[in-house]
């Protein structure tokens, strides 16, 4: 069952993500009072290892201790077992960010129903926006991410960067449920041990207590470098891997596919047809899988082997490139773009 606290516990001013299971029983929904009633709805931490958004948290909550906030503030804390070690999810866990039910899918997970409590206490509380923060493993920008390809949508996004990404898989993402009861987004903050990412995502979520309202006016398209993701790559689980300028216990010259040195900075590149992306052991190995927007498999529309190079059959623009191998196997290995106009 979901938790849900009224109050701010003093103790969240202090606690590191490792210690939240010892106060919490799970999942918690924190509700703190502002001076406009509609709240502005904040995630942390759907990926225990993901910090940056509660990080931001305790020091927009340390800087209000004495004040009261702008706007109601409704916090989710989500994966706390997984934040105790340190962890995307613990391996006997489903995705907390693949759970959020919304119209057009509905995940079959007993957690499934904690995240529809959550949405249902939200809905009747008439959420102002909502806010989902996230780290990469990989190398990136700051960027923003919609579900919705509508005005309020880009404001709120372009408020935190004004690179912007339009998906609408993975499913089950918490932004799409969301999306259904407000101008939702999801930020993304770079790598979690960058102080950065947790400053500016503080500072965005402090601008969004202070907001009246969304800018109505539409967004110009020189305020705005907007993508869509068109497929997502993950690697299939016997298909084994290495990163050539990487020395671990995962590198060694008889993996099936060898990544090009410094793969994660291709992320945000636009690469051509012919762009190679790493080596295979044998011609004949499919090394990837593909999945494009309607769940169909798209190996062949981007990629193919030319002798044993991997390399890209069309241009394309990847994103969330990663040499963390256990991202790499529990979620993907990065999504590919396209460019969009406003």
């Amino acid at each position: 069952m979901l938790n849900i606290i009224n109050t701010q516990p003093e103790t969240l001013l202090t606690a590191p993500p490792t210690a939240l299971h010892s106060l919490f029983p799970g999942p918690t929904l924190i509700h703190i009072p502002g001076h406009r009633t509609r709240p502005l709805f904040v995630s942390v931490l759907l990926h225990g290892n993901e910090t940056s958004g509660y990080f931001a948290i305790q020091t927009l909550l340390k800087k209000y201790h004495n004040s009261t906030l702008p706007r109601a503030l409704s916090l989710f804390i989500g994966n706390i077992q997984a934040a105790k070690y340190g962890k995307r999810r613990l391996d006997n866990q489903v995705d907390y960010n693949r759970i959020w039910p919304h119209h057009e899918f509905t995940p079959s997970a007993p957690e499934t129903e904690i995240m529809r409590q959550v949405v249902d206490e939200m809905r009747r509380r008439q959420v102002f926006l909502s806010i989902d923060i996230h780290n990469n493993t990989g190398l990136n920008p700051h960027y923003a991410c919609i579900n919705r390809r509508d005005n309020a949508f880009y404001q709120l996004a372009v408020l935190f960067s004004r690179t912007v990404i339009y998906f609408t898989r993975p499913q089950g993402v918490q932004s799409q449920a969301f999306a259904e009861l407000c101008p939702a987004v999801t930020i993304e903050c770079g790598k979690a041990e960058h102080q950065q990412g947790a400053n500016h995502a503080m500072q965005y979520i402090e601008s969004c207590l202070g907001l009246d309202h969304l800018p109505k006016r539409p967004i110009r398209r020189q305020d705005i470098d907007l993508f869509h993701t068109v497929a997502t790559v993950n690697v299939p689980q016997n298909i084994s891997i290495s990163f050539t300028g990487r020395q671990n216990t995962h590198d060694n010259h008889s993996a099936d596919l060898r990544f090009v040195d410094n793969v994660e900075k291709l992320n945000f590149s636009e690469l051509a047809a012919g762009s190679n992306i790493g080596v295979v052991n044998q011609q004949a190995i499919k090394p990837l899988s593909v999945t494009d927007e309607q769940g169909t498999e798209a190996y062949n529309r981007f990629f193919e082997v030319q002798g044993n190079r991997l390399q890209t059959r069309c241009g394309v623009m990847p994103s969330m490139l990663t040499t963390d191998t256990d991202i790499i196997r529990k979620d993907c290995l990065c999504y590919l773009m396209e460019r969009l106009h406003v």
